[in-house]
């Protein structure tokens, strides 16, 4: 497939990890993992089973690392952030419980589906029941802070998931449109995440602003880099099929610019591709060629730069530490990943 080379000005020829953050937040990490499994059990047997199916297949959990590690780095040693970091997760498993059932999807971080195993009703009832144990934990933490930002976080993700279905199959979604979904879908999520840690520390606004914004813009490239990824990546990076936002009919950015900057027979490829479900393999290798040839990789590659350095910049005021520098660097990790 297509190899995309980006260059970065900080990354000084060393790949940028997420596990400085790993590192840091392991021991926090090991007791959500032990939440996790807790929080996940049921009598009913196909709950943890479906659950399990998902919350083991590999997800570098990056969502509830950023909770812990925006906790911890202003000196936070309670539980709360345990609680509330288990809450993310589970908050973003229901998530994709329901995508895979919306999106009609056979792979999940190259795996089956749980909706290809069990059916569709089973995951969504699933992931509802995994929403309902996240909001008893947010409970049992006691803040109505972090109650409020989270539970606002789920009503805009499912906004995003309506706003999604609503620009579905549609080649006339703008670029403005289509930053309305992810912000919603992807980095709401992410901003909730990292703003929930500086509320259990009782740190300032400012402070909480700047993680919040940080999460935010973080949520905006992680999500561009995807697209990306979806046409010049490889499946086993990817964890499902390259090419299947295509052959979804989904709208990405990558897609709009190249339907923007086209010639009045390519966009008639492209309703015809999208709108008229003809998203063959052949169909997929012309695709990819116009993408090519209208800068659609390279160009969302630099939006998502430019969300990354909003997140950089974020986070500037924030005192010199550890934790900051792990954040920072998860920035140039997330963007990296299409190098």
């Amino acid at each position: 497939m297509l190899g995309v080379v980006i260059p970065l000005e900080d990354s000084k020829n060393k790949q940028a990890s997420v596990k400085p953050l790993v590192d840091l937040t392991k021991a926090d990490m090991e007791r959500v993992n032990q939440l996790i499994l807790s929080k996940a059990g049921s009598d009913v047997q196909m709950i943890p089973e479906v659950a399990n199916h998902l919350i083991s297949s590999g997800g570098k959990r990056l969502r509830p690392m950023l909770t812990l590690a925006s906790a911890s780095m202003f000196g936070f040693t309670g539980d709360a952030h345990v609680k509330l970091a288990t809450s993310v997760e589970f908050m973003h498993t229901a998530t994709l419980l329901h995508d895979d059932v919306v999106d009609e999807s056979d792979l999940r971080r190259g795996k089956s589906t749980a909706r290809m195993i069990w059916g569709n009703q089973a995951s969504v009832l699933v992931g509802d029941f995994l929403l309902g144990q996240a909001f008893r934990m947010m409970v049992d933490v006691g803040s109505l802070e972090a109650l409020d930002v989270l539970s606002t976080a789920a009503s805009v993700i499912a906004e995003g998931e309506v706003l999604q279905l609503s620009v579905a199959k549609n080649m006339e979604t703008t670029e403005d449109d289509y930053l309305s979904v992810i912000r919603a879908k992807t980095a709401a999520l992410f901003a909730a995440a990292a703003e929930v840690g500086p509320i259990v520390a009782k740190t300032d606004k400012a402070s909480r602003n700047a993680l919040k914004s940080y999460g935010m813009n973080l949520g905006l490239a992680f999500q561009l880099v995807d697209d990306v990824l979806d046409y010049g990546g490889k499946a086993a990076d990817l964890g499902k099929n390259v090419g299947d936002d295509f052959r979804e009919g989904k709208i990405t950015l990558p897609v709009i610019l190249s339907y923007r900057r086209g010639t009045a027979d390519e966009r008639s490829f492209w309703r015809e591709a999208i709108e008229g479900g003809k998203s063959d393999d052949h169909n997929l290798e012309k695709a990819l060629g116009l993408i090519t040839r209208y800068g659609g990789l390279s160009d969302t590659i630099a939006r998502a730069q430019h969300y990354g350095t909003i997140a950089r910049d974020a986070l500037a005021p924030l005192p010199q530490s550890p934790w900051k520098a792990a954040l920072l660097e998860v920035i140039d990790f997330c963007i990296e990943r299409v190098s």
